[in-house]
């Protein structure tokens, strides 16, 4: 069995797609995936399931909470190794201590072409940084995220991929759910 974790993409967010997530463990658990638990309601969930890729398990989730739940919302799955892999890679350990709460990891379904990366870092207009790594990036919003213009929808359109972003208390705290 292999430890997933599984982000949603903007549910319970200002009223919209809104799902308790009792609803996502009780689906995950009729999907056969083993030991669903989740964190915070903005869409964690951790399971234990067969080796398979995460593009499978995204597609099956998707799938199966708009057929079972109505809702059209995004996964970003990755495995508990990879989580691993994309903590020790952080390249804003400072941040990371210093800060938490103003680091953010963006988990994306493709990874974004070199392009629209240039093309993303010419859309700053505040102190915001980020480097993008592979299906992830990693964003300092040293004033915060409430007022930056540097905001999810504009990384997604400037990427021309989807993502879903979790900051980085959440991001070590999924890392503890992957081994208990």
């Amino acid at each position: 069995m292999t430890s997933f974790i599984a982000l949603l993409r903007g549910i319970n967010v200002g009223g919209h797609n809104k799902i308790a997530m009792a609803d996502l463990r009780a689906l995950a658990e009729r999907l056969g995936l083993r030991e669903p638990r989740t964190i915070l309601q903005s869409g964690n969930l951790v399971f234990m399931s067969k080796p398979q890729t995460a593009g499978k398990l995204e597609q099956m989730l998707e799938r199966e909470l708009k057929q079972q739940l109505s809702l059209d919302v995004s996964f970003m799955v990755r495995t508990a190794a990879e989580w691993d892999a994309l903590i020790a890679r952080n390249p804003y350990t400072e941040a990371a201590r210093r800060d938490p709460g103003r680091l953010v990891v963006m988990c994306f379904k493709e990874p974004p072409d070199p392009k629209a990366v240039k093309v993303l870092r010419g859309a700053i207009e505040g102190r915001e940084t980020f480097i993008a790594a592979g299906k992830q990036a990693y964003i300092v919003y040293p004033d915060g995220q409430g007022r930056s213009k540097f905001t999810l929808a504009l990384i997604e359109s400037k990427l021309g991929t989807r993502g879903t972003a979790r900051n980085w208390n959440t991001v070590l705290k999924l890392a503890a759910l992957t081994s208990r």
